[in-house]
């Protein structure tokens, strides 16, 4: 796990975050722990279903509206 101190932490504290890795980053003062940064765990089960009866489908979502020959040559 990667560590910063507090005041380099505060300074690049939105950048950090951008690039935060799994392994979150440990905050020191003094070169003694304070804190750890985790990122946070997204789950996405809730979004599945979500927009159920908030979509309507009109027309044929498979094709293109565009016929073509695939057999015939250039």
């Amino acid at each position: 796990m990667q560590t910063i101190g507090a005041a380099k932490f505060k300074e690049q504290c939105l950048a950090l975050l951008d690039q935060l890795g799994p392994e979150g980053l440990v905050v020191t003062k003094h070169g003694r722990p304070v804190a750890c940064v985790l990122p946070y765990e997204r789950r996405f089960e809730p979004l599945i279903g979500s927009l159920r009866h908030k979509i309507k489908i009109r027309g044929d979502i498979v094709s293109t509206g565009v016929l073509w020959d695939a057999d015939a040559e250039p």
